[in-house]
């Protein structure tokens, strides 16, 4: 993935997934002054966590296989709109 090329290139790091959920202390999360509020906030803070250097581990979870159609990524609409919010915050701040 785009995002994933960026940030071992420009952080020396790498994240597997965009997945949604994560787990974060109240106090660092408030740090990470989190803008965006769509497509775009998983790779907003992984980025500002990088920038502030804050120590990250990923557990890989067992899931089911969605049922339908994603919203996201099952539309060409929701495809391009993702594409460009997360494309504009890797620019945002690899380039800061």
């Amino acid at each position: 993935m785009v995002s994933n090329l960026f940030n071992e290139t420009f952080f020396n790091s790498k994240f597997t997934d965009l997945g949604p959920f994560r787990a974060i202390k109240y106090d660092k999360l408030l740090a990470l002054k989190m803008q965006d509020k769509t497509y775009g906030w998983t790779v907003e803070m992984q980025l500002k966590a990088l920038k502030q250097k804050l120590t990250y581990v990923e557990i890989p979870m067992k899931y089911r296989n969605r049922i339908g159609i994603s919203k996201v990524s099952g539309t060409l609409k929701g495809t391009i709109f993702a594409g460009i919010k997360i494309l504009s915050w890797i620019f945002k701040y690899s380039f800061k």
